[in-house]
């Protein structure tokens, strides 16, 4: 007699199980009989280990934390199961808050170090914890805190800015910032060299138009600054060339002598801007050569007395004149 084979797919199939009352059976209580296990071992007392940050806060006025002490505790506890589960499926723990106040009060307001067992701050540590739970150990067992004086001053601000502009445009005024300063606080010893602070660079190609942006500052390490950005303001104007004819005068002439200058007028070209253009003529230049500069040479260099502050490349043509000393 030949016997079947044995047949695996058979023995797992879904529905022949649903139909075998005893399998059915076993399974339902094999699950309550676990859930019974779990709910017991759940309901006893355990002892574990848990990691949570620390944040520390609230300094003394005018003080700040200058080290870095324990930034995490290990802290032993002992709860029940149910507990302490809830404690490790949580993803993250809310930090330990310790506040520093606090602490100079109770280990002496004038001290600048103190050294803290973290046993004496149980009480505070557990009421942040859980109730649930008691706390059996905190590792580590002290922490040192160094406390540092805060002082505080006002520095302005510098633009750090390139400047790519097209051609006949210039900056009408000089970068204006908006703060122009900012309280800067930090470290005695860090704040007493700052003199001032500087913005993060900036760069604008081909600009032809005025611009308007907020920048950020830079702050230094260990400081804070009351504002940390200022809006920049570059102004640009478009310039123009012109140009005007000045009759030259001449200084220093000896005592009964007279000058002629050749030429006796020079041409000035500039760039003005465009707003001013009609407003500049030769009534705002004076053009003059010196007779003390001759040295005996042949020629004088032309120089401007006078010229508006607001135009830019100023050229002078001729810029030496020959001339021819006269003496009665």
């Amino acid at each position: 007699m030949i016997k079947k084979p044995f047949d695996l797919k058979g023995l797992f199939n879904l529905q022949i199980l649903l139909n075998d009352r005893r399998l059915f059976t076993f399974v339902i209580c094999l699950t309550i009989a676990t859930a019974l296990w779990f709910l017991n071992a759940l309901s006893k007392s355990y002892t574990t280990t848990l990691s949570y940050p620390v944040k520390y806060i609230n300094p003394p006025s005018n003080q700040f934390l200058a080290n870095t002490p324990a930034s995490e505790f290990e802290i032993t506890v002992e709860g029940y199961g149910f507990s302490l589960l809830r404690h490790k499926m949580a993803f993250s723990f809310s930090p330990v808050l310790l506040n520093l106040t606090t602490i100079k009060q109770n280990f002496g307001d004038k001290a600048k170090q103190v050294t803290v067992p973290t046993g004496d701050l149980e009480k505070q540590i557990s009421g942040q914890i859980s109730k649930e739970v008691k706390i059996l150990d905190i590792r580590p067992q002290v922490i040192t805190l160094v406390m540092d004086s805060l002082k505080t001053k006002k520095v302005t601000v510098k633009p750090v800015v390139e400047l790519d502009l097209m051609p006949q445009y210039f900056l009408s005024d000089s970068i204006v910032l908006n703060p122009p300063a900012v309280e800067i606080s930090g470290p005695a010893a860090i704040i007493d060299t700052i003199e001032f602070l500087r913005t993060e660079p900036q760069a604008f190609n081909e600009v032809k138009t005025s611009i308007q942006q907020v920048v950020k500052i830079i702050c230094p390490e260990h400081t804070t600054l009351s504002d940390d950005k200022t809006t920049m303001y570059i102004h640009l104007e478009k310039f123009t060339e012109k140009e005007v004819r000045l009759h030259l005068q001449a200084k220093n002439i000896p005592e009964g002598a007279q000058v002629k200058l050749f030429p006796s007028e020079v041409k000035i070209t500039f760039l003005v801007n465009l707003s001013e253009y009609n407003n500049i003529n030769e009534d705002n230049f004076t053009a003059y050569v010196d007779l003390n500069s001759g040295n005996n040479k042949e020629t004088l260099k032309v120089l401007l007395d006078h010229a508006p502050p607001d135009i830019k490349m100023i050229r002078v043509n001729p810029e030496n004149v020959e001339y021819l000393i006269e003496t009665n």
